[in-house]
């Protein structure tokens, strides 16, 4: 299932995409406001924009690029309407947070949970002693906290996570994939 945003009132529509062909148009007529649009199925314009954005902070800042170094991803569960993103991680700081069109996070997700901050946690990937890559969760004083399992981390706390570690943003669950776990 997928869902469309109407562009006059943001409300959602889910459709089945798998009874439409790529490039097929589709019209739909919002219940809330009765706004008739069209959409083309295919591959997200938005989607596009925010890979050419991230591939360029990435050059410019120096970083190598996700294609470089898979380090593993994160899967973001949005509960409302279960919407299911994948975000490929990259070595070094991970700044997870809503996607804004010049928000500095480089592992940004679209949502509509206004409780998600722009930046609000960090994930950190390095490698320890051994070569194997290590994850560490750090909340950005986000205004309603990250929660790992049940528990919130507190100002300053570094947590290292794991293959199908669960934590929350505000209304919205993320799942660790480790980089070797994803195939």
């Amino acid at each position: 299932m997928k869902r469309v945003r109407c562009p006059k009132c943001d409300h959602y529509i889910i459709f089945d995409e798998t009874r439409y062909e790529a490039g097929q148009s589709l019209v739909f007529k919002c219940d809330e406001c009765g706004k008739e649009f069209s959409i083309r199925m295919g591959v997200s314009k938005l989607r596009n924009t925010q890979k050419d954005e991230n591939a360029s902070l990435n050059q410019d800042s120096g970083q190598r690029t996700v294609e470089e170094a898979p380090c593993g991803s994160i899967v973001v569960i949005e509960n409302v309407f279960h919407y299911k993103q994948v975000i490929p991680l990259h070595m070094g700081d991970n700044v997870i947070g809503r996607y804004q069109k010049g928000n500095p996070a480089n592992c940004t997700f679209e949502t509509v949970d206004p409780s998600v901050d722009l930046n609000h946690c960090t994930i950190t990937v390095s490698r320890d002693k051994k070569g194997t890559l290590r994850y560490t969760l750090a909340d950005n004083n986000s205004n309603t906290g990250t929660f790992v399992g049940d528990v919130e981390l507190q100002p300053r706390e570094r947590r290292i996570i794991d293959d199908g570690t669960l934590f929350t943003l505000g209304a919205t669950s993320i799942i660790l994939r480790r980089a070797d776990s994803q195939e």
